[in-house]
């Protein structure tokens, strides 16, 4: 199964290596192109723009989303919101905190 992560810091980058274990093809992410070409080294489709990362597959799509809670996934969510089409899935797995 195709699927797009942004945000690839620990918890992105490491989900992105256990779905390319599992044969999940990956295009990846991340405002770090760093963090982006230590996965390409390992197979996954680096993107160099959120809206590239959605636009290198086709619908129905999915992109989980592994960006800091608040601002950061307001953010991209808002930004996803323009690109995606209907049928498209976003798994918002970012960490949030209970208060």
């Amino acid at each position: 199964m195709p699927i797009s992560l942004v945000g690839l810091g620990r918890m992105g980058a490491n989900m992105v290596q256990r779905l390319m274990n599992g044969t999940h093809q990956c295009v990846v992410f991340d405002l770090n192109q760093e963090h982006v070409t230590r996965l390409t080294k390992h197979g996954a489709v680096g993107s160099a723009s959120l809206d590239a990362c959605v636009k290198q597959r086709t619908p129905p799509r999915t992109v989980w989303v592994m960006v800091p809670e608040g601002a950061a996934t307001e953010k991209t969510i808002q930004a996803l919101a323009g690109t995606l089409q209907a049928g498209d899935v976003v798994i918002d797995g970012g960490t949030t905190l209970t208060r």
